[in-house]
């Protein structure tokens, strides 16, 4: 696999700076007489267009230059509407553009949007051949804890006691969780609707949980995390988990009245949902941060750390605050 350096590596350090940038006010004509006096470079996959102060204002596909009448001005021919990546872009960031858009290429521009460069397509297809396995598929077997390099041609036992140990913290969640539900024995007998749904809010905690963790180890692959880091971020997971959590709960609710008629146990479930999802996304993204500020690889361990610690909140929470208000 890449190391993860060159991901963090400044696009513009290796943009190709032989790009053609026609100015919007040439008609074609002009403009195909400026690339025959100036060339293309060594690869042209759009022609792209800048103002009077070489900033950039739109994208010329070929096809329309060579269809385009030769006293068309290049303004009306242009595609306004133009992706660019910032200078300060990562490798990886222009990786994300290129399976985002599915663009041939993308300019890299200042703050002023004064053309520096251009990378193209080749970047993202050379990063795929280099990579050893591809990055998607170790991430879904890191974050549930183990490297797939490890046990692709282990023997049995080999394999188990790559995998085995990170079933622990599953089997000391659970024990946990076992233990808080029998600490509210009482709300479970008096009132069986709450039993009835705590399967969903773990389901509830559980996904949030791994979608933030997921967003989060992604980020990691690039960020330099520091406290405004984590702050920033958290505001807007939270934003988001509240987002998802308010429409989660109030769908939850109108089951639970729709089914039971009960206007309190619809309340009570449905600010629990709300309150179980954003604990999860928090975790979600504390738990890998916490681990990467350690010095230990997030993707192997915050998987089955994030899953217990949420369980083990979601019954602490759910059950609490039942037991509290009804």
């Amino acid at each position: 696999m890449q190391d993860k350096q060159t991901y963090r590596q400044p696009v513009l350090e290796i943009a190709r700076k032989d790009f053609t940038a026609i100015n919007k006010n040439l008609e074609v004509d002009d403009a195909f007489k400026k690339i025959r006096e100036e060339g293309v470079g060594e690869r042209i996959f759009y022609f792209y267009v800048v103002d009077d102060e070489n900033k950039l204002v739109g994208v010329l596909p070929t096809r329309r230059l060579l269809v385009g009448g030769l006293e068309q001005k290049i303004e009306d021919l242009m595609v306004k509407h133009v992706a660019a990546l910032p200078k300060t872009a990562t490798v990886y960031d222009a990786l994300e553009f290129f399976a985002t858009y599915k663009f041939l290429a993308f300019p890299v521009v200042d703050e002023e949007r004064k053309m520096l460069g251009v990378v193209d397509v080749n970047l993202f297809t050379e990063e795929l051949l280099n990579a050893e396995e591809p990055e998607e598929v170790n991430d879904v077997f890191e974050e549930i804890g183990f490297k797939i390099s490890e046990v692709k041609n282990a023997s049995p036992f080999k394999a188990w006691r790559y995998r085995f140990p990170w079933f622990l913290s599953t089997i000391t969640g659970g024990t946990i969780c076992a233990l808080l539900a029998g600490m509210f024995e009482a709300t479970l007998t008096e009132s069986i609707l709450i039993a009835f749904f705590l399967t969903l809010m773990l389901g509830l905690g559980e996904s949030i949980s791994i979608q933030s963790m997921t967003v989060t180890i992604q980020t990691l692959h690039t960020a330099q995390p520091s406290l405004k880091w984590y702050l920033k971020n958290l505001l807007k997971e939270i934003q988001t988990a509240a987002l998802i959590g308010l429409s989660s709960a109030i769908l939850v609710g109108l089951i639970i009245f729709i089914w039971k008629s009960s206007l309190i146990s619809a309340a009570v479930i449905a600010l629990s949902a709300l309150l179980v999802q954003l604990i999860a996304a928090l975790l979600g993204l504390s738990v890998p941060s916490a681990l990467h500020a350690l010095k230990l690889d997030p993707k192997i361990a915050a998987g089955p750390i994030t899953l217990a610690l949420t369980d083990v909140f979601t019954i602490l929470f759910y059950l609490g605050l039942t037991t509290l208000m009804m």
